[in-house]
């Protein structure tokens, strides 16, 4: 197909119209041409496509399919190979339903627990939320189907998510905000992008040339089509300039008319619509031309894979011997999500599930009773509930409570206002773990919860939202048919008020600035030395693992080299089990502000006990590097950084240092308000005014000969020193520097000679 050769065919009107939807799903077809139009779908962890009344909040039913465990669990499997095959159970769905596209992964950063869409993103960790959204998108597409990342740029909360700016400084945006899209688009080329609501630094995502044309294009190198959010179009002319291909849904033809009227104007230049129709349809082409309708969909297969991974992603957070159980033991299953899972969010991802397995439904002839506990609907623990589930825990040798947060709690389309779970669920965890001291809590929920009652239970397996086989895997983690490996791709902490955002987030009428920076997550926690409930990268198994013997291949490197890590990680312990060993960067002396630690390596590993394996990293540039606002690049400080290995990023058993060469000097420009510190710390610039300097020094010298007191002159002498270093260059003609101006003039022209 000459995609070039059919566009010099349409008029101007069939090229606006083919920048915007024909409805909900569907592109604009051109039928004088034999253009069709193609559908694209919800559904970053299965399809919600439908069929007939079309909305993108989930309000109305969509076809029978299979809910896969939601990003916040899968995040926590920190197994790329295992997301990468979720994505080609989900690409072969998208064949056998004639889609071109899926809408999905998202992408967007946990900046807080509040955020109600935090189910669907993956991390608080920019390099694990890049790595585990690559891994999917190719997934996917090796299905011939194609991914639509999202929300690009900075959608961090859904409070005014259509109208609020997202204020971020640019090295903010850069080290936290952008790298998993960068990594998604560097490694894994999804077929289309999509925009996000808010507006960045006071302009719209979806007409923002910067981020969609300079960033994302000149380079990353993307090269799909850019699509809306459904309604986040402001102004489609500025939208067509900026880099937005498609809007989406439909515009009823008022935003397609207004693209003809600026191109007719001499507003818009037509070789930028020619460019987004041709985006478009290259893309809709590459899946036309492949489209495999007859590939099978079986959904009973995608069931039991579904459990696979939501067991694969649970992560076991307190165990004191209670844990795995044993099946000859009368065990109390207590709490409505026993028999009523909570395993998706709201929104536009909620899946019309095909079917679904309870943990109740899942026990296969183990000896399990069960008491309600509390009703998810009313929100409540009556006295009588209570009663029953005491009475029952009482009765059995072990407690399981399945408690978490309700689907009202975290949807898209509002933030919570807390991090409690709901109050009857606390007060019934209470009373059973005072009746039974053999008390398990496992947690259904899409973000951080606070845990009141953790000092009162022997256990606690955070279950995620993990789709609709998650009972069926809950049982099998708990019973020790799968050994938990999990590990949590957040920081949980010990309350709200802890998180670094937690004064600023949701912003000021529609400005929400981010404040504490590149400080988010384990990165903040870390740099004030905070006591945090779970730390991030956490997570325990039913046998133990040791880390040890790192080796660099390098003391030494350029900024230019590569490092490579190994380590030795072995099962300790007495049954066979996975871990996930992880690696973390930190530079020891930095004259910038920079996190303790941060996450630039990882990988998951299979060993029977007493097994031992050697894992490598290789470290490039950017694992040493922060973002220079005045380079306008990635720039590594000459010094010495370490390399931390471990099982959590405050589980660290190996470490090594290695020094970095820097083959980029920065330039450093001098003036008169320079201030000595600064000065003396360039060796170049030092030796220029240190004839200066010591005539500044003897003029703030006490001038006495006959003291005799040496303390008093250290003293005297540290405290004159330290007036001087914070002094501007300027200050020599004040304070007995004997300088002119003009001598003063040909040491800044020395100092700042190349």
């Amino acid at each position: 197909m000459d995609i070039k050769e059919l566009i010099s065919k349409m008029t101007l009107e069939e090229k606006a119209g083919l920048c915007s939807g024909l409805d909900f799903w569907h592109t604009k077809p051109v039928e004088r041409l034999g253009v069709p139009a193609v559908m694209v779908s919800d559904g970053p962890h299965g399809l919600r496509k439908q069929d007939e009344e079309s909305d993108h909040l989930g309000i109305n039913d969509s076809i029978k399919a299979v809910c896969m465990p939601a990003a916040c669990a899968t995040a926590a499997s920190f197994d790329r190979e295992l997301i990468g095959h979720m994505g080609e159970a989900i690409g072969d769905s998208c064949q056998h339903e004639k889609l071109s596209v899926v809408l999905g992964p998202a992408v967007n950063i946990k900046r807080s627990p509040l955020c109600g869409r935090n189910f669907e993103y993956f991390s608080e960790d920019p390099y694990l939320a890049g790595e585990m959204s690559a891994s999917y998108i190719n997934g996917v597409q090796s299905r011939n189907v194609g991914t639509s990342i999202k929300h690009f740029a900075a959608n961090n909360q859904e409070h005014r998510r259509m109208s609020s700016s997202s204020n971020i400084d640019e090295r903010t945006l850069r080290e936290i905000y952008f790298p998993a899209f960068e990594i998604s688009v560097k490694k894994a080329q999804p077929w289309t992008v999509m925009c996000s609501y808010n507006r960045l630094n006071g302009t719209y995502a979806s007409e923002h040339p910067w981020l969609l044309t300079d960033v994302l294009r000149k380079e990353w190198g993307f090269e799909g089509y850019v699509m809306s959010d459904w309604g986040a179009v402001s102004d489609r002319v500025a939208g067509v300039a900026a880099g937005l291909d498609l809007e989406m849904p439909a515009s009823g033809g008022i935003n397609d008319k207004k693209i003809v009227e600026a191109v007719r104007a001499g507003k818009l230049d037509e070789a930028l619509v020619d460019q987004a129709v041709e985006r478009i349809l290259k893309i809709n082409y590459r899946y036309l031309d492949n489209a495999k309708p007859e590939t099978p969909w079986d959904k009973e297969a995608d069931h039991e894979f579904s459990a696979q991974i939501a067991a694969e992603c649970m992560v076991l957070l307190k165990n004191e011997g209670v844990l795995p159980l044993c099946k000859e033991d009368d065990v109390a299953f207590i709490g409505e999500f026993a028999k009523r899972p909570r395993f998706q969010g709201g929104g536009s991802s909620h899946i019309n599930c095909f079917k679904t397995t309870s943990a109740m439904e899942a026990i296969d002839g183990l000896k399990v009773t069960y008491a309600q506990g509390y009703s998810v609907d009313k929100d409540e623990a009556t006295d009588e509930m209570i009663a029953e589930a005491v009475a029952a825990a009482k009765a059995a040798k072990v407690a399981v409570v399945f408690a978490g947060l309700p689907d009202a709690y975290e949807s898209e389309g509002y933030d919570r206002t807390h991090m409690a779970m709901p109050a009857c669920q606390n007060k019934l965890i209470e009373a059973v773990a005072a009746a039974n001291p053999n008390t398990v809590v496992v947690l259904h929920n899409g973000s951080p919860v606070e845990m009141p009652w953790l000092d009162q239970v022997k256990g606690v397996l955070e279950a995620y939202l993990g789709g609709q086989a998650v009972g069926q895997a809950v049982v099998k983690v708990l019973f020790g048919d799968v050994n938990p490996s999990g590990r949590l791709p957040e920081t949980f902490p010990v309350k709200l008020s802890d998180n670094p955002s937690y004064l600023y987030y949701g912003g000021e009428g529609n400005e929400a600035d981010y404040r504490e920076g590149i400080f988010v997550g384990y990165r903040y926690y870390d740099k004030k030395d905070m006591e945090v409930l779970f730390p991030f990268g956490y997570g325990l198994s039913y046998t133990t693992f040791a880390c040890s013997n790192l080796r660099l291949s390098a003391s030494e490197i350029t900024d230019q080299e590569t490092l490579t890590a190994t380590v030795t990680v072995t099962n300790t312990g007495s049954c066979a089990g996975k871990t996930v060993v992880q690696l973390y960067v930190g530079d020891k002396v930095s004259t910038v502000l920079r996190p303790v630690r941060e996450l630039k390596g990882f990988e998951k590993v299979e060993l029977a006990p007493g097994e031992g394996k050697d894992i490598s990293f290789v470290l490039d540039k950017r694992a040493f590097a922060y973002w220079n606002t005045e380079l306008g690049d990635w720039h590594v400080e000459t010094g010495e950084f370490t390399v931390e290995v471990g099982q959590s990023s405050r589980d660290l058993e190996v470490c090594g240092t290695v020094t970095v060469n820097s083959t980029v000097k920065l330039k450093k420009h001098y003036t008169m308000d320079s201030i000595y510190m600064d000065i003396l710390e360039d060796p170049k610039a030092a030796q220029v005014i240190k004839p200066m300097l010591d005539e500044m020094k003897k003029a703030f010298s006490s001038g006495s000969d006959d003291s005799t007191d040496a303390a008093k002159e250290a003293v005297s002498e540290e405290m004159n020193m330290a007036m001087v270093k914070y002094m501007p260059l300027r200050g020599a003609m004040s304070f007995g520097g004997g300088i002119t101006q003009e001598q003063m003039d040909a040491m800044l022209a020395e100092m700042n000679r190349d």
